[in-house]
């Protein structure tokens, strides 16, 4: 699944029409791309709220062009116009121009222990978000998605009440999965085995419906486009389980069957504990959530309780708590030593549990990638995600925006339909 780029690279966006072939080059295809070129550039240019002159000079095309495309933009509600300011001595004042605060995508997560929505507008604010604790395994999908459709209701009346119309959403969840036809292949922790699923349910008619993805991989584009990532970087999601997402070149990749990234069915200990994946010794055995908690000795209590009694643990120093975070640390740093040599990795951001136990994790993690891949990793490239957990729903509503952008007329389309 193609999830950055742009579209002229790939020919143009598609549509909702019939794949037959046609010329290149006609009208309507031009437009297609010119309407993309033009709100791509809006969006990568951020606070700086650029003229119709200023897109023009930066895009190639002519002036009337940008204006009639940008005419288009503006009537859909995906750009909206903002102040007055001249570019120079001579000519009229130009209106700058943004992405629009009045259209909005749907963020959602189920995970292990909790389920969360998120309201993130076009240029990727996070306007309103909401959680529940929410004891998800085992328990069937329709009870889950149930539950999950209340909080969808609360973000969509938030919308309402800030004026924001909403495009679509997506949805996140901790395992392997089958977008096209909302199936969840494998969630190990959740119990779930090919699972089918209805997302499009949780916002009846938005024009781009909702997409199903994984929970890593939308919080390693999360961390991309909202976290001031870098085009080449591993991300490291901690929660119940471990998760990663693999960014080569700004591009989220997924391997040819959808599944790379598995970082936390690594085997770091050969003769370590069963996993929830059937296999043994993984990483998640050492270093998830659910495995710290049980080490540091804090079995009770809701996901929140617990946290907040494995930080006051730490910051007291108490044994335990520490050797659990240590071991933790030192066990990651086994994965991502082999992770770095095989894929020549560069970079790591820490998202997840792992951001919110930085300053106690960092040090056992940083000594054992340097005893086990010496010199391999630059320290500094080494970071925690600011995101925390929002990155999950910022990731997985950011691929419906990004898909927006890379093609403006599908979503004109899509909703004049709806």
């Amino acid at each position: 699944m193609r999830t950055s780029g742009s579209c002229e690279q790939q020919g143009g966006c598609p549509v909702n029409e019939p794949a037959a072939p046609h010329a290149p080059g006609r009208v309507g295809d031009v437009r297609r791309r010119n309407l993309s070129l033009v709100l791509d550039s809006i969006a990568r240019t951020g606070d700086s709220k650029p003229s119709r002159a200023q897109l023009a000079a930066g895009t190639g095309l002519t002036k009337a062009a940008v204006s009639s495309l940008v005419a288009d933009l503006v009537e859909s509600g995906l750009v909206a116009e903002v102040g007055l300011y001249r570019d120079g001595e001579r000519g009229r004042p130009g209106q700058g121009l943004e992405l629009s605060s009045r259209r909005g995508v749907v963020g959602m997560e189920i995970n292990v222990d909790y389920l969360s929505v998120g309201l993130v507008d076009l240029a990727g604010n996070l306007r309103f978000s909401a959680s529940i604790e929410s004891r998800n395994r085992g328990l069937a999908p329709d009870a889950v998605m149930a539950r999950l459709a209340g909080l969808a209701a609360e973000a969509r009346a938030a919308a309402g009440a800030d004026g924001i119309s909403i495009m679509g959403g997506g949805l996140a969840v901790p395992g392997l999965v089958d977008e096209q036809r909302g199936v969840v292949l494998s969630a190990p922790n959740l119990h779930w085995q090919h699972e089918r699923l209805d997302p499009q349910s949780l916002l009846d008619g938005a024009p781009l419906g909702v997409r199903l993805s994984n929970e890593a991989n939308s919080a390693a584009l999360g961390e991309l486009w909202y976290g001031g990532g870098r085009p080449d970087f591993l991300y490291v999601s901690g929660e119940v389980g471990v998760g990663g997402g693999v960014v080569v070149g700004s591009e989220l990749y997924t391997g040819p069957g959808g599944n790379a990234g598995e970082l936390g069915h690594m085997v770091v200990h050969p003769d370590g504990p069963p996993c929830s994946c059937g296999g043994a010794g993984c990483l998640e055995t050492f270093a998830g959530q659910e495995a710290i908690f049980q080490a540091a000795g804090i079995a009770e209590g809701s996901f929140k309780e617990r946290t907040e009694l494995l930080l006051r643990a730490l910051d007291a120093g108490t044994p335990a708590a520490s050797m659990a975070v240590d071991d933790a640390g030192r066990y990651l740093g086994v994965a991502l030593a082999s992770a770095a040599r095989l894929m020549d990795v560069q970079a790591i951001v820490l998202g997840g549990h792992f951001a919110v136990l930085g300053q106690w994790l960092m040090p056992a993690l940083a000594g054992s990638l340097e005893r086990h891949a010496p010199g391999l990793l630059d320290p500094k490239n080494l970071t925690v995600s600011r995101l925390e957990h929002s990155g999950t729903l910022l990731g997985a509503a950011g691929q419906v925006i990004r898909s927006v952008i890379e093609s403006p007329l599908e979503f004109l389309l899509a909703a004049k339909l709806a």
